[in-house]
């Protein structure tokens, strides 16, 4: 898969969220929707990047955009990190990699030394129509609604 970039289509999916409900990208079209891909449920990093997009949900809600978080966690996991940090948005459940290989976000890592594949956190900014318009992949964790925000 080659790497994706602004100005492209993003790639249509359809996956379960949190609830078991069946969500695609394409129900979106006529909205933003920030697309945010990060490695694992209630880890310190992404636990403070989704509380983050929490603390300031309403506001991103009230200029029409819609976020989504994608990690290669499941159902259970995922409903499990939405009821301890009181998430407002949906969280898919890409357990088959499907979404993650798609927007290529899915590669090697290393961490203290060890080599492993895994989620690179990286935020997508979609317009209305389907359309990247921005892609995020320094992400600062504790601040990504500025990140998003200062692109809009």
């Amino acid at each position: 898969m080659s790497e994706l970039k602004e100005g492209q289509k993003a790639p249509d999916f359809t996956a379960k969220d949190q609830d078991g409900n069946n969500v695609s990208l394409s129900q979106f079209i006529g909205k933003k929707v920030v697309l945010y891909f990060y490695p694992k449920d209630d880890t310190p990093g992404c636990t403070a990047e989704a509380c983050d997009f929490r603390d300031n949900y309403q506001g991103l809600t009230a200029k029409g955009i819609v976020v989504l978080g994608v990690s290669v966690d499941d159902q259970k996991s995922h409903q499990k990190f939405v009821a301890k940090h009181s998430l407002p948005f949906t969280l898919l459940a890409d357990t088959d990699q499907k979404i993650v290989e798609a927007y290529g976000v899915w590669g090697e890592k290393n961490m203290y030394g060890k080599k492993y594949m895994g989620t690179h956190r990286t935020t997508f900014l979609i317009d209305e129509t389907g359309i990247i318009s921005h892609i995020i992949k320094k992400v600062d964790t504790k601040n990504s609604t500025a990140q998003v925000l200062e692109l809009l």
